[in-house]
């Protein structure tokens, strides 16, 4: 079994070595390009077998608020664990794919891989709004956006931990997928568009692609990180995806080595 896994290992790091480029959009980090929608589902299941790693390694969704150190302060995001029985709410707690891709995006700063200071961000599927509101001390113009149920809890969180002297700045607005977007959002296009856990569904996925579509550039650089949780879901974005973007993955060596998980997945994303 051991020798098994060894070779799967070894055939995906042929694999990654293969498909690797420099950078990608505005991530001047390596990353590997997709180029095989199942191979990538196989060599991600194979590899980081996301059913076997600890599920919430770093969130407790029973909890009224999650205590994080980020850009030299503590961060505290407030949850509604209730709202979870709530079918199709899942944005009232963390999840771990937004405290990775929040640590990644901190850690990619303090390495010279992303610049944010200055830039325009839109984050989707904002939830809590850990993501933007790290972005926010990063120096970004951060745009956090949900839906309009989602906002109560969101605007909270960004008054709450945005406070004294932020080096950028955010602002909360109501965004449905598949909708027109406002002259907010595409007026200028923004720099970087960011989201975690927003790939759960074949009937968001759809609108996701048309949103992103409408809301990227050329110049425009989306990271994007997601839970593994079902394979053919993850497969059918892919799939939609890389009709109008390249996609890459950031290897696990480029995340913030304290916030790993091997079961979640960072990508980014640019127009083709």
């Amino acid at each position: 079994m051991a020798a098994r896994a060894t070779a799967v290992e070894v055939v995906a790091e042929e694999e990654d070595a293969e498909n690797a480029a420099a950078e990608l959009g505005s991530y001047k980090g390596e990353v590997v390009i997709v180029t095989d929608c199942e191979e990538e589902i196989m060599l991600l299941w194979a590899i980081q077998q996301p059913i076997f790693s600890k599920h919430n390694a770093y969130v407790s969704q029973s909890s009224l608020q999650l205590k994080i150190d980020a850009c030299g302060r503590s961060l505290s995001i407030l949850q509604s664990p209730s709202s979870l029985a709530t079918p199709g709410v899942t944005g009232s707690v963390m999840w771990d794919s937004g405290i990775v891709l929040g640590k990644c995006l901190e850690y990619s700063v303090e390495s010279g891989k992303i610049l944010l200071q200055g830039k325009k961000v839109v984050e989707l599927g904002s939830g809590c709004g850990l993501v933007g509101c790290i972005a926010a001390l990063l120096g970004a113009q951060v745009i956090l956006t949900d839906l309009p149920d989602r906002l109560k809890l969101l605007r909270k969180n960004v008054e709450s931990n945005l406070y004294g002297h932020v080096r950028g700045s955010a602002t909360v607005s109501e965004l449905t997928w598949g909708d027109g977007l406002h002259t907010d959002f595409t007026d200028p296009l923004p720099d970087f568009v960011v989201g975690s856990d927003v790939v759960y569904s074949e009937g968001a996925v759809t609108d996701l692609i048309e949103t992103l579509v409408e809301l990227c550039g050329k110049q425009t650089t989306v990271i994007l990180a997601g839970e593994l949780r079902n394979d053919a879901i993850l497969e059918y974005f892919l799939e939609a995806a890389m009709k109008e973007f390249i996609v890459g993955r950031i290897d696990q060596k480029q995340w913030h080595p304290d916030y790993c998980s091997s079961r979640v997945v960072i990508y980014v994303l640019v127009k083709k």
